[in-house]
């Protein structure tokens, strides 16, 4: 059956806070982080401004990226960039760093299991593709490129630059790659939103966000 618009909004709204709290929580376990959060953190540490606040201003930044491309916003995109910046500087604040090696991982691998989960949650919302997802496509759909290819250029020069700036590379960043696309072909389906049969068939979309839930998702990140 066809959920009503505030459930689905309240699916959104608890997927994107889940997702901002794995954030703060894999930025706490400091073994490595994913390329945007890479980013986000070497900005962070070259201002001096909180991490959350970085990650916020990096996705409006991303956003209006979005104008040449022609790409189009949901409620969904709008909320992310409010919400999970917001949501990961509260487990940073809240959240100390394990004293250990074994402690942190187990940090570590909570959060990628609680993004996954939350990834679910928020794309089966189905409001829009986060802001880092929306540029993958949109550059994709104006220059012709596999998803591939825009995805491995965005984020490989973002996980270079965060690096240079300071942020954390790691063994966690590895870790993370190789399994967020796993766990979110588990958990997109799981939570992914009921349509009519008649509807338009589904399209396939990256794990970060987007209009309607995959049938084959890769990955994730807002």
């Amino acid at each position: 059956m066809n959920r009503t618009l505030p459930a689905r909004l309240l699916q959104l709204v608890v997927g994107l806070a889940l997702y901002g709290i794995a954030v703060g929580l894999m930025v706490r376990a400091a073994v490595g982080l994913d390329p945007w959060d890479t980013f986000a953190q070497g900005i962070a540490t070259k201002t001096g401004l909180s991490f959350g606040l970085v990650t916020n201003l990096v996705g409006a930044a991303v956003l209006l990226l979005w104008i040449p491309l022609r790409q189009r916003p949901g409620l969904g995109t709008v909320l992310n960039v409010l919400t999970v910046g917001t949501m990961a500087q509260v487990a940073i604040d809240l959240v100390p760093t394990p004293d250990g090696l074994l402690p942190r991982w187990a940090l570590f691998l909570t959060g990628v299991v609680l993004l996954a989960v939350a990834t679910g949650i928020y794309v089966g919302a189905g409001m829009g593709p986060g802001p880092r997802d929306g540029l993958m496509t949109g550059l994709s759909k104006r220059l012709g490129w596999p998803i591939w290819v825009s995805r491995t250029l965005i984020e490989g020069s973002v996980l270079l630059l965060g690096w240079l700036l300071g942020g954390n590379i790691g063994w966690g960043t590895v870790v993370f790659a190789a399994l967020i696309g796993p766990l979110c072909h588990v958990t997109i389906p799981l939570f992914a939103r009921v349509v009519p049969a008649r509807a338009v068939a589904v399209r396939p979309a990256e794990s970060d966000g987007s209009e309607t839930a995959p049938a084959s998702p890769t990955r994730t990140r807002s």
